[in-house]
């Protein structure tokens, strides 16, 4: 997206003038978001901790047996050394904190939550260790991309759908390289299947064959943890190379 070009020899600016003070705005706001990407091209060279982010819905009880194996999954990421990084809210999010919080892990590992300010939901779980706060669902989402290795989709509503939507797509025009996104529970098999129904159909093409491979399908906690413990070896052995 182009910056609107500044007009020459202006030196001040009615506020009267209403026309001339939304361009200075529009201006400096386009000039804001292009230091920040700009910024967020920066990389260190070598990473000392290794993150998953899990996505899953706020509304599911504690009760519930998909809480109990998100919490499940999210102890066994610990205990391999993984961060876990989730919304931070109720529901699937903190059954992903409190998984790494009880994993015992002790300083190797981090249990953080990314919010997002809504007028409707409950403060950070009381697991999250780390905590940040945005006012837009666009900056928070550039957060979880920025500091994620992983990503696990538990089951979830359109939030969810939302967030992982945009890291499938990011994987498929190659923003992101090498990273897993990972769909545990029959429902994003569904999905899936849905995407590959409606996209590829012949003469209608709307996606490539290869993007529906993007996201790995799995029904449960234990092979999202397999996949995820290959890639971490992965990580692990880059780490170690000169």
């Amino acid at each position: 997206m182009s910056t609107p070009p500044r007009e020459q020899g202006q030196t001040g600016v009615s506020l009267a003038d209403e026309d001339a003070v939304r361009r200075v705005l529009m201006e400096t706001l386009f000039g804001l978001w292009s230091t920040v990407n700009n910024l967020s091209r920066l990389r260190p060279s070598k990473n000392d901790r290794y993150r998953v982010t899990v996505f899953g819905s706020a509304r599911t009880d504690e009760a519930h047996w998909v809480y109990r194996e998100v919490k499940r999954m999210s102890a066994a990421l610990s205990a391999m050394g993984c961060d876990i990084v989730t919304g931070g809210g109720p529901g699937l999010m903190q059954a992903a904190n409190e998984g790494a919080r009880e994993a015992n892990a002790g300083e190797r590992v981090q249990s953080i939550g990314i919010r997002v300010e809504l007028p409707f939901e409950q403060e950070v779980n009381p697991f999250v260790e780390q905590a940040f706060e945005h006012g837009s669902f666009f900056t928070r989402l550039h957060q979880f991309v920025l500091m994620s290795d992983a990503y696990i989709v538990a089951p979830g509503g359109i939030g969810t759908v939302l967030e992982s939507m945009m890291i499938w797509q990011l994987l498929q025009v190659r923003h992101l390289h090498d990273t897993p996104l990972i769909f545990a529970g029959a429902m994003w098999r569904g999905l899936v299947d849905w995407a590959s129904a409606q996209m590829l159909r012949p003469g209608f093409e709307l996606a490539n064959a290869g993007d529906m491979k993007i996201p790995h399908c799995v029904e449960g906690a234990d092979e999202a943890v397999a996949l995820i413990a290959e890639h971490h070896a992965r990580w692990l052995a880059a780490q170690r190379t000169p």
